[in-house]
């Protein structure tokens, strides 16, 4: 019995879409590059430089990881043939058919979305904070529902995320928090949420139970082992140490273990407060302050060129990306794709990859944000 229209034309996609992503990932490039690698993990003193090892070590388990996915896919995608000839002879193989092909779209969408991933610090660990903007206590309640978005999210990609500071509201949120998310293409896929995301919703602060907009700032900082490119001047920092605030142990509470560093010249400000003590807070902080720095110099080498280029800006920071409207109806929102939820509560518990992979093929094709803020 022939195949369903609906089915046949799923294996004309597949295929058509396995043929394209073959051009792009360059399966022989990928094995020349495996075994490069292995070779100088075989190398004799490999070990003796241990951060040049790992690093060595991490590139090859993830390329050798692309390289096997692609070829598993290869060879199932190859298997349709002889799986349609069997469906064609017996229809109860049908659902096995269907549900090959459900297993072949979802690992091919993993795999075109590396294609997204081609910024210098992309395949790294992201550092994410959030900041309450204009709205007061409304701002910081809705700054600290951003923060359990993003952080949701991150674990449903499987991240490890560490809570690496939380500075309360006067009366309810937060006015900041910075968290670090690590895991493969972390800062390439939380780049996308950057910028400046609005709440309109009744105020749960407002005696009169007005309408109320909100704001929340996200920034995105990539993490490197290898920062030796970034000098930081020691005159050029302030240090200052205070009470931890919050659940943290009675060591925590008592002494003053937690870090602030401001950057004299560039006006950040950083803080740790997770460690118990103010040597590890310190160390941390100093991280998060280089993430910062070298996500400042790359934010200006990309303005500048897109001023060399005639192209429209991209302002990072300070750009409304996305509405979240919960009154009178509820809708989310994103600026720059159009892509729009109806269900906002879905999209608040953290299902943001829909937003996110459009922001990213938007980004990749060169096309400018729509902002249509209206």
């Amino acid at each position: 019995m022939p195949l369903a229209f609906d089915t046949d034309q799923r294996i004309s996609a597949v295929r058509k879409q396995f043929g394209a992503l073959g051009q792009y990932l360059d399966p022989e490039a990928l094995a020349a590059e495996v075994g490069e690698l292995e070779g100088k993990m075989g190398q004799a003193g490999f070990w003796d430089d241990q951060a040049e090892a790992t690093k060595v070590s991490s590139q090859h388990a993830q390329v050798n990881k692309r390289l096997e996915t692609y070829r598993s896919v290869e060879r199932d995608v190859g298997d349709l043939d002889s799986l349609v000839e069997l469906v064609e002879e017996d229809d109860d193989l049908a659902a096995e058919l269907e549900e090959q092909l459900d297993t072949l779209e979802q690992r091919l969408a993993e795999l075109e979305e590396e294609r997204l991933f081609s910024g210098q610090y992309d395949a790294g660990d992201a550092l994410v904070t959030v900041n309450a903007g204009t709205g007061g206590t409304d701002a910081q309640d809705w700054a600290e529902m951003v923060l359990r978005m993003l952080m949701r999210w991150a674990e449903r990609r499987g991240f490890k995320v560490e809570l690496l500071e939380v500075s309360e509201g006067e009366e309810a949120g937060i006015r900041s928090a910075t968290f670090k998310a690590e895991g493969e293409n972390a800062y390439g896929l939380f780049s996308a949420e950057k910028g400046v995301h609005r709440l309109v919703r009744i105020s749960k602060y407002d005696s009169q139970g007005r309408r109320q907009t909100a704001f929340a700032g996200v920034e995105v900082a990539p993490i490197l082992d290898d920062v030796g490119d970034v000098e930081i001047d020691a005159d050029d920092l302030q240090i200052d140490t205070y009470r931890a605030s919050g659940a943290g142990g009675q060591h925590v509470n008592k002494t003053d273990s937690a870090v602030r560093i401001t950057h004299r010249p560039s006006g950040i400000v950083v803080q740790c407060q997770n460690e118990r003590s103010q040597t590890q807070n310190r160390l941390t902080a100093m991280g998060m302050l280089r993430a910062k720095l070298i996500e400042r110099e790359e934010r200006a080498r990309q303005d500048e060129l897109a001023k060399e280029k005639g192209g429209v800006q991209d302002v990072n920071f300070g750009s409304q990306i996305r509405s979240y409207v919960l009154h009178p109806y509820t809708m989310v929102k994103d600026h720059r794709t159009g892509v729009e939820a109806g269900d906002a509560q879905r999209i608040l518990d953290g299902d943001l990859d829909a937003f996110v992979r459009a922001e990213l093929d938007r980004k990749i094709s060169g096309r400018a944000p729509l902002r249509d803020e209206a």
